[in-house]
């Protein structure tokens, strides 16, 4: 390559370097997928110092293919290794991050990155030819981004999320009509109908595989304050019908948002309340060179969220279609009101209070 005059050695080298560390945490992101999957993490927070014979066995897995596991552990600094004893040790302070009993377990998140690696070859046909790679392209999504929706959801429902309408829990003991719109496996909805079983719940989502899982769940659970069905969220086709209508991480990945809204809105009753969580940051690109996690983000919404919409001829908005783009689209949907909320346990997403 033809270097001219203006050429930084220094500033050429720092990248390359940084590159080796991209190389280098993409393959521990991997890992720590493995990780979670395995039970590695779990077994591993429960032992001593131990052998790689003796955390294979905790966690019922193959030693050999654990031993190389734990190599990328060690020099990733995820685990302790004791060369005299041959031994490894999961520090309690990482196990807080890396199993669900800690306070956010980021080895399960990082099941996001095989998941939408899978479609590669069919995005790189899309970088050609257009188009878009479609919900049946993703065969484990649902069952990932329900273990997320786990995380940042249905665990902080009762504490940080329901507070943001104030008098809502109330409303919702007393008994109300709820509607979910994209609601996935339905994990939000289910545990909203444990609590509260005075209210009458409702799920839609385009997904048979997410409502078939719903379904599945709350037949199990015996609830009967709650219905799943399959539905475009473009199509809801209701009038003054609900309370309280939510929507948990739906909206950016639809075909039709602009319709969604409008039938939200059209399906709210006056006093109604819309609650939604989507991807926090801006709609200005600039503006996110330094939101966390903004590079995962942007790669998410490429993989999946942008390019399923555009797979059924969509406005193909993304995970970052931005906190601007959100709220104009909210009153053009005849919402006056709209407050932003941020909550301390999830700055991934921002949580938005509409009313008519």
């Amino acid at each position: 390559m033809m270097k001219d005059s203006n050429y930084n050695q220094k500033k050429a080298e720092a990248f390359s370097d940084s590159l080796v560390d991209v190389l280098n945490k993409s393959a521990i992101a991997l890992a720590l997928s493995i990780g979670d999957r395995c039970g590695l993490f779990k077994a591993m927070a429960g032992l001593p110092a131990s052998t790689s014979k003796q955390i294979a066995d905790a966690a019922n897995l193959d030693e050999r293919y654990v031993r190389e596991w734990l190599g990328t552990m060690v020099t990733g600094r995820v685990v302790n290794y004791f060369p005299e004893t041959l031994t490894y040790q999961l520090p309690e302070e990482h196990a807080a991050f890396l199993t669900d009993e800690g306070e956010f377990n980021f080895a399960s998140s990082m099941q996001f990155i095989p998941v939408m690696g899978n479609v590669e070859d069919k995005l790189v046909e899309c970088f050609q030819k257009g188009g878009g790679v479609p919900y049946s392209a993703y065969p484990r999504f649902h069952e990932v981004m329900a273990k997320e929706s786990a995380q940042t959801t249905v665990a902080a429902l009762e504490p940080f999320i329901l507070p943001l309408v104030p008098g809502l829990k109330k409303k919702l003991e007393a008994g109300i009509d709820v509607l979910d719109v994209g609601c996935g496996s339905g994990r939000a909805l289910i545990e909203l109908a444990k609590n509260y079983p005075n209210s009458r719940f409702s799920g839609y989502d385009f997904s048979e595989e997410g409502i078939a899982r719903a379904n599945a769940e709350a037949a199990d659970l015996g609830l009967d304050n709650l219905r799943f069905a399959v539905r475009d969220a473009a199509a809801i086709g209701e009038t003054e019908a609900y309370d309280l209508i939510t929507s948990f991480d739906a909206i950016h990945d639809q075909a039709k948002p602009a319709a969604m809204l409008a039938g939200i809105s059209k399906a709210l009753r006056p006093d109604g309340v819309y609650l939604i969580q989507d991807i926090a940051g801006s709609s200005y690109l600039e503006k996110n060179l330094d939101l966390p996690a903004a590079p995962y983000m942007y790669t998410i919404s490429l993989t999946h969220c942008m390019t399923v919409s555009l797979a059924y001829n969509g406005a193909g908005l993304g995970a970052m279609w931005g906190e601007e783009k959100c709220v104009e689209m909210l009153k053009d949907a005849g919402f006056e009101n709209v407050s932003i909320h941020k909550l301390d346990h999830d700055f991934i997403n921002n949580y938005y209070v509409a009313t008519k």
